[in-house]
């Protein structure tokens, strides 16, 4: 695996610089176009509002992939973007507001919004309310359905059924499958664990002859190591409960992934994981904390 440094000074709302941090690129000996390129624009659950007591800092939770397509994105993610970086695309998982802002989707650039049908004439209302106070075109809202993949130049995009509530009963929240060139991402947050039928579209159910490994996944842990029993189980994922998903997807041979590419953990409580420098130190391997900032892409 190469690895190449770089370093990124991110710019708070106020314009002062707000913290150095080590952005690094993850690849083995491929260029970005080759793999799926993943910027991790925030790492943080809902609990995180700025740097906390220890001095670190997580945003919400959201990626920017292929330098153009978000998932999920906040006012907290707005200053994580690359100088000049316009993203066209954002796919939401769900409604919460640590996931969703109109308003800074607008701000950021985006033309096209898809998230889940069933929640889609809310969000049409919250686009048209927050593109009439930026005095902004309106942006095309597009429904998505569980299992039809959406296809943006050579990646293709599945939603899936997450395990999560939110405040619209009705509300089938979403975790996502990446794929291109041969890579199969799973990106999963916020959910409680893989559901069944998510395993099954993804190819990665055990009792299915015809299934296709995935080659990466980035999972929420909202509840770090000996938290297991938090009340957020059945919404959420643990460290512990990602470590055993991984287990036995690699004992049923539905988790490939290059040589020392790590399963990455997103979405981290503040009140419930230690510091990024005490994760790297303890997560059991093959798990590894993202951070914001983080660069990595994703091979077959």
């Amino acid at each position: 695996m190469q690895v190449a440094a770089t370093s990124l000074l991110a710019v708070s709302a106020d314009g002062v610089s707000a913290k150095m941090f080590d952005t690094k690129t993850e690849s083995t000996n491929q260029t970005p176009d080759e793999g799926i390129a993943v910027r991790f624009l925030g790492t943080g659950a809902a609990d995180w509002n700025g740097k906390d007591e220890r001095g670190e800092h997580r945003r919400l939770s959201s990626i920017l992939i292929d330098g153009h397509i978000l998932m999920d994105f906040t006012q907290t993610n707005l200053e994580m973007l690359p100088d000049g970086c316009r993203p066209d695309t954002v796919f939401y998982t769900h409604s919460h507001g640590d996931h969703y802002h109109p308003l800074t989707a607008l701000k950021a650039g985006v033309k096209r919004v898809y998230l889940s049908q069933t929640w889609y004439d809310i969000a049409v209302a919250d686009f048209q309310r927050a593109a009439k106070e930026l005095q902004m075109p309106m942006p095309e809202i597009i429904p998505l359905y569980v299992g039809q993949a959406v296809h943006i130049g050579d990646l293709a995009i599945t939603p899936l059924p997450a395990s999560h509530a939110t405040g619209y009963t009705f509300e089938q929240t979403l975790i996502y499958l990446l794929e291109k060139g041969g890579a199969r991402l799973i990106y999963a947050t916020d959910t409680g664990g893989i559901p069944a039928v998510a395993a099954r579209l993804a190819g990665i159910d055990a009792h299915d002859r015809a299934g296709k490994p995935i080659t990466a996944l980035i999972m929420e842990a909202t509840m770090g190591m000996a938290h297991d029993n938090d009340f957020r189980i059945f919404t959420h994922t643990s460290v512990g409960g990602v470590e055993r998903i991984v287990r036995v997807l690699e004992k049923t041979k539905r988790y490939a992934p290059p040589a020392g590419q790590p399963v990455y953990l997103t979405h981290m409580a503040r009140t419930l994981h230690p510091t990024q420098k005490e994760l790297d130190e303890t997560l059991p391997s093959p798990l590894a904390a993202a951070y914001d900032g983080l660069e990595v892409v994703f091979k077959a």
